[in-house]
């Protein structure tokens, strides 16, 4: 069978680019400025400067392009071919033999024109490719040349009054308890991820060989039970340690995270991994970790003590990746938008489920007469899993669609994609589809076809929820299909409760209202690709009590954290916080996350706010709560606090 290796983590790499691109910087000094033509024109002039021994490549026939300019705002455009001061010359490289080159320093320019609103500085990136010897970098160098005709922005009022961030001592609303609660179900859905990764092929034929092993080299049965409690403990330990690297990028911006997994790139990066993995679990290839990865591990994995069971539980990890893999990119993805913590606790649960048995078995050898050998039956646990995968690959996909507003993927196309996943998995599990490694006639266990009744019902139950008028049948499924205002035949911000928020993406407009109408104001701060928003609009927000309290007694504002869309040019700014940090916001997603962070101290979603017309806070904001009383008690005690 021909193997494949592949890396799941490929924002790791990201990262490291990142890295690497923070230690070329110095590499090149860049100075930039627009010279007026006339009061849309301007000629922008850069200088590099190099460091000693490094070149600039000019075009070459590899590809290699001459630096370039680009910027940040859409109403530039770009009239004439770039114009060099110099000129490069042909000299030996390492890399390409022979190549056109500008050396030590470089000046050029190009005249652009600006429609429209003009801001006082134009932003941008310098796009070059730079060498030494073996060493080459294609750079993206960041410049701000002020704009002569220019004008500043239209900065958003983002720190909201003390009284309205600041709630009384006998507020309403616990954010903790829900909090608490999501974190919990982060924790269970890891642990639920982990069992099911112990019955794939990959980790449960490792059970009863690991044990015996311990079992086998230890001189007593009290050190073969230390040997196995140890050897669990360092596989919860790795996959606890391997979210670490997530609370220091956490460090840089707090809605960093929702800004990972609602990144449309970042999704459709995973549906391309998900779908290559479940082809690898229908049995067309395999996927593994890079052979040396494995080799190196287990080599030390031969060491006594502690040492040596540490790297066999991370030779376990290895090895084990091709199953665990896409178990753990859902729980990854699905966990991002809670924070580092809540990727923790997942993590957390995945490891103890995964450490378990070893343990268990370690401790009791004798219970390994009672487990299952292996066999076919392993198979097909990979092949139902395939399917599966071949399902979240797509939620990936709608997740870019729906904060990208793409059109591409709307509720009806989605749940008719699930549906055929289904049938598929039914036909399979029949018998009626034949896979790799399938053989023929063979006889189908009973298991397996209660298995393909359970999966065609749930084929019947997702396809009935397609028309309309079913839009709001599906509740088992609530959250992770596209809402129903996001459908082939209408186009509007109603959910399918049939609850309008009267105002979307527009704070200010929401406050005029307020008082216009001397109502609170309710704050929704939510997001397309959120799950838990879903939810609560689709299980508590149905809700005739909830509704109509809601619609008497508020004026209710989404504010969608991970929309795409750009703001117009003349209300993007730049924001620094009180921790000096800064940040570009360009689009309605980066304004309102920053907005709650900044505010309320919390970036995960949903989040529910309830201000007064003039911005009190009348009680403890509140996040998922699936318990349609206490929601509605929490909307009535906001509600008196503000009488």
């Amino acid at each position: 069978m021909k193997k494949y290796s592949f890396f799941f983590f490929a924002f790791i790499t990201l990262l490291i680019s990142g890295a690497i691109h923070a230690q070329t910087d110095s590499i090149v000094k860049v100075t930039v400025k627009a010279i007026e033509k006339t009061d849309s024109t301007y000629t922008l002039q850069a200088a590099l400067v190099l460091q000693k021994d490094w070149h600039v490549y000019d075009d070459n026939a590899d590809g290699i392009t001459a630096p370039s300019f680009n910027a940040s705002i859409e109403s530039v455009k770009f009239l004439s071919p770039i114009q060099f001061s110099n000129t490069s010359v042909t000299q030996k490289d390492v890399l390409f033999g022979s190549a056109k080159m500008f050396l030590n320093k470089v000046s050029f320019e190009q005249e652009i024109s600006i429609s429209g609103f003009q801001p006082d500085s134009l932003k941008g990136n310098i796009l070059l490719n730079v060498g030494k010897g073996d060493q080459f970098y294609a750079l993206e160098l960041p410049y701000s040349a002020a704009l002569s005709n220019g004008s500043k922005a239209e900065a958003f009022q983002m720190v909201l009054p003390a009284s309205a961030t600041t709630a009384k001592e006998d507020a309403c609303g616990e954010t903790q308890t829900g909090a608490d609660a999501t974190a919990w179900s982060v924790f269970f859905l890891g642990f639920l991820g982990g069992l099911i990764a112990l019955i794939t092929p990959c980790v449960f034929p490792m059970i009863p060989v690991t044990v015996s092993f311990f079992t086998k080299r230890s001189k007593t049965k009290k050190e073969g039970i230390q040997n196995g409690i140890l050897y669990g403990l360092s596989i919860f330990l790795i996959y606890v340690l391997a979210s670490v690297p997530f609370h220091i990028i956490g460090n840089v911006q707090p809605e960093i995270f929702n800004s990972i997994s609602t990144n449309a790139t970042l999704n459709i990066i995973f549906f391309i991994i998900f779908i290559f993995f479940s082809i690898s679990f229908f049995g067309y290839f395999e996927i593994t970790l890079p052979s040396g990865i494995a080799n190196k591990a287990d080599s030390k994995s031969g060491l006594g003590s502690l040492g040596g069971i540490f790297f066999m539980a991370i030779t376990l990890a290895i090895v084990s990746f091709s199953c665990t893999g896409p178990i753990l990119g859902t729980l990854l993805v699905g966990s991002l938008q809670g924070g580092a913590w809540a990727l923790t606790q997942g993590m957390a649960g995945f490891g103890l489920a995964l450490a378990l048995p070893f343990t268990l078995f370690a401790i009791f050898p004798g219970w390994l007469q009672s487990i299952p050998k292996s066999g076919g039956w392993l198979d097909t646990v990979k092949k139902i899993l395939a399917f599966v995968e071949l399902a979240l690959a797509f939620k990936f996909l709608s997740n870019a669609d729906l904060v990208q507003h793409w059109g591409i993927l709307k509720r009806e196309v989605f749940l008719g994609i699930w549906t055929l996943v289904a049938l598929g998995l039914t036909a399979y599990l029949f018998g009626w589809l034949r896979l790799p490694h399938d053989v023929k006639g063979a006889t189908i266990a009973p298991t397996r076809k209660v298995l393909g009744l359970i999966s065609l019902a749930f084929a019947i139950y997702v396809a009935q929820g397609i028309p309309m008028n079913r839009a709001s049948s599906l509740q088992l499924l609530s959250g992770f299909p596209p809402p129903a205002s996001y459908s082939l035949f209408e186009s509007t911000n109603t959910t399918n409760t049939g609850l309008h928020a009267q105002v979307v993406n527009d704070y200010g407009k929401a406050i005029e209202m307020a008082k216009a109408a001397n109502k609170p104001l309710l704050i929704d701060f939510t997001g397309w690709a959120c799950v838990n928003c879903r939810k609560m609009e689709e299980n508590v927000w149905v809700d005739p009590a909830v509704k109509s309290y809601i619609e008497e007694n508020f004026i209710l504002v989404s504010l969608y954290v991970d929309d795409r869309a750009n703001l117009p040019i003349e209300k993007r700014f730049t924001y620094t916080n009180a921790a000096g940090q800064s940040k570009e916001i360009k689009t309605q997603g980066d304004l309102w996350a920053t907005f709650q962070s900044e505010n309320f101290k919390q970036v995960t979603q949903p989040l529910y706010v309830v201000l007064s017309p003039d911005q009190t806070l009348l009680s403890n904001p509140v996040g998922y709560t699936p318990n349609i009383q206490q929601y509605l008690e929490w909307l009535q005690c906001s509600v008196k606090a503000g009488k």
